[in-house]
């Protein structure tokens, strides 16, 4: 235990992967996919996975508010709560990952749990999606987004907001206190999400997306307790209080997008002594190996590669296309449309409208030119 204690750094990245192994393997058996889901409504009218995502957000919600409701966590300091809503760049980030992952069959954790189970095409498409990421960090792409995206923003900050969620807005607008604000719209939204996803009786009798719906929302959860919490602490070397093994130096929870940039730098420059494992590396190995593990369990592990020259250019573009829009979004399906939602950051909603929008416009397209051919 006083090992563990002594290094929280391990401590997050064990349960980064923990995590991500329990999600990439619940992931996997219920066919859990956002865009699989946005294509099942646009194309068989059938809800049944959003009702599980829906599921996910809603007990991700509950869980997060009760963990910020009792000081576990301050969840003011995520990169998502910032007070500064950099609108465009969500709306522009989360409509071209929109388009990006329909484009590639999948978002990034769907490619991740088709990596586990043989896909050597997901492969391809998560490096060039981490490449793509990587040069939105700290490369060209980088440019044109500080340059020409990130500047047109609302600086909530000067207007004396202390974060940009929902109850901080109900709190001002209401003029409540900070705290019933919180229960309020977490209630309201919880709620919400509960009776929709509920109210179809095909959906109640489905144990398994129910089950996985309420896994993958704990998921979320667990990865700001782990991050935010077990990884708070005095830094020995320098005596400052930091946040232990983040890509983003602060508490995070799970996200995608990012972390295969990282994972890439890590790999190419493993000597820098600067570089280590992160929680969101760890999570997005955990993820393959969770669906691996399932795949094996289940024999449906199968080698699957391109199957043509324009399937491997469809990939390839909407692999880029998610590199960019991830990271200039601040998130994923999964980084923006879970764990961004569960602590109701206005930025998240407005991200995961532009990736729901991106999404459907795509699929009516490529929807239009199948039966046109």
């Amino acid at each position: 235990m006083n090992a563990v204690a002594a290094d929280p750094a391990t401590l997050v990245v064990g349960g980064g992967f923990v995590i991500a192994f329990v999600f990439g393997l619940m992931a996997s058996r219920a066919n859990f996919c956002t865009m699989g889901a946005l294509s099942d409504i646009v194309n068989m009218g059938h809800w049944g996975r959003m009702r599980m995502w829906l599921l996910a957000v809603a007990v991700a919600v509950a869980g997060t508010t009760a963990l910020r409701w009792g000081a576990q966590v301050d969840l003011a300091k995520a990169v998502t709560m910032r007070p500064s809503l950099a609108w465009l760049s969500q709306i522009v980030g989360g409509l071209l990952f929109g388009v990006g992952m329909t484009l590639s069959g999948g978002c990034a954790s769907k490619n991740l749990l088709r990596l586990g189970g043989g896909s050597v095409r997901s492969l391809v498409v998560l490096v060039f999606m981490g490449i793509a990421a990587y040069m939105t960090l700290k490369g060209l792409f980088a440019q044109w987004r500080a340059s020409w995206l990130d500047p047109v923003r609302v600086d909530l900050g000067a207007l004396g907001w202390t974060d940009q969620s929902l109850p901080t807005a109900a709190a001002r607008l209401l003029g409540l206190d900070a705290g019933p604000a919180l229960l309020l719209v977490a209630a309201v939204v919880v709620l919400a999400l509960l009776v929709f996803v509920f109210k179809d009786a095909r959906f109640r009798a489905n144990t398994v997306q129910v089950l996985a719906g309420v896994v993958l929302g704990l998921a979320v959860v667990a990865g700001w307790y782990v991050t935010g919490h077990l990884g708070y602490g005095e830094n020995p070397e320098t005596l400052e209080t930091v946040y232990f093994a983040t890509n983003t130096r602060t508490l995070e929870s799970l996200s995608l997008v990012a972390p295969a940039a990282f994972g890439l730098e890590l790999l190419m420059l493993w000597t820098d002594k600067s570089l280590h494992l992160s929680f969101g590396i760890a999570s997005a190995i955990g993820m393959v190996l969770g669906a691996l593990v399932h795949a094996l369990a289940a024999r449906k592990f199968r080698w699957e590669g391109f199957a043509s020259m324009a399937d491997l250019r469809n990939q390839l573009l909407g692999a880029v296309l998610m590199g960019f829009g991830g990271v200039t979004a601040l998130g994923c399906t999964v980084g923006q449309g879970l764990s961004g939602l569960s602590t109701l950051a206005m930025g998240s909603f407005i991200a995961v409208a532009g990736i729901v929008l991106g999404s459907v416009v795509t699929l009516r397209v490529m929807l239009w030119q199948a039966e046109r051919s």
